[in-house]
């Protein structure tokens, strides 16, 4: 993957979404989740601190060594059990409908084939199993699209592929969710920043589970 993305990248994410106010939309996040959970692009771990109580083990899927290593720390020092799984979040080393929800937060922006990422979350779901997401991705307003779209080739080679301007709730829509909750807005900080902040918070799940809900 090269240097700057596999010792650089890590660092810089760290760096940039720890914040008090990001740390405030993680935790909003994951409100609502338990039993067992698949976390994708797991990072630094800078989740682990805002899981509830009620999730018992979180499956981490991380492809950055690096990352891994910021992370071991958190992870020794979280109530909750975490289990390393896997490194690719496009091929899950998971069992069909085996976890209870799936979780991913500043991922999709980044990861290569973000059909198959979700396919897979789609795929290991149990049953009435929610996909809790923050990401950042495509503005609703056209002046600041259009400097996402001048900028993102820059912010991909900046920051390890990220793009500033893939439409995160039509991405998981096409993937056969069903989003229940969704949030739009910019993240805390100076208008400069809106390319790189515009948010989409929220819950889906499977639209295999809502026909399976709803009566016959």
């Amino acid at each position: 993957m090269g240097i700057w993305t596999d010792h650089v990248t890590p660092r810089i994410a760290e760096l940039t979404l720890r914040s008090k106010p990001i740390g405030a939309l993680r935790a909003q996040a994951l409100s609502g989740l338990e039993g067992e959970v698949v976390e994708i692009g797991f990072g630094s771990g800078l989740n682990l601190r805002h899981y509830p109580a009620s999730v018992s083990k979180v499956h981490a899927i991380e492809p950055s060594e690096v990352a891994r290593r910021m992370a071991g720390p958190r992870a020794a020092a979280s109530p909750i059990p975490v289990d390393f799984t896997g490194l690719d979040g496009q091929a899950l080393p998971l069992d069909d409908e085996s976890v209870d929800a799936a979780v991913s937060t500043f991922t999709l922006c980044t990861i290569p084939d973000v059909a198959a990422a979700l396919g897979e979350l789609a795929r290991v779901l149990r049953p009435g199993g929610r996909f809790h997401f923050l990401e950042h991705g495509r503005s609703d307003d056209p002046k600041v699209i259009a400097w996402q779209d001048r900028l993102n080739g820059v912010q991909g080679r900046i920051a390890g592929g990220c793009h500033l301007n893939r439409p995160i709730d039509a991405l998981i829509r096409s993937a056969g969710f069903e989003i229940e909750q969704l949030e739009q807005r910019y993240m805390p900080g100076p208008a400069l920043s809106k390319p790189f902040g515009y948010l989409y918070l929220g819950v889906a799940r499977p639209a295999s589970a809502v026909d399976r809900s709803e009566p016959r």
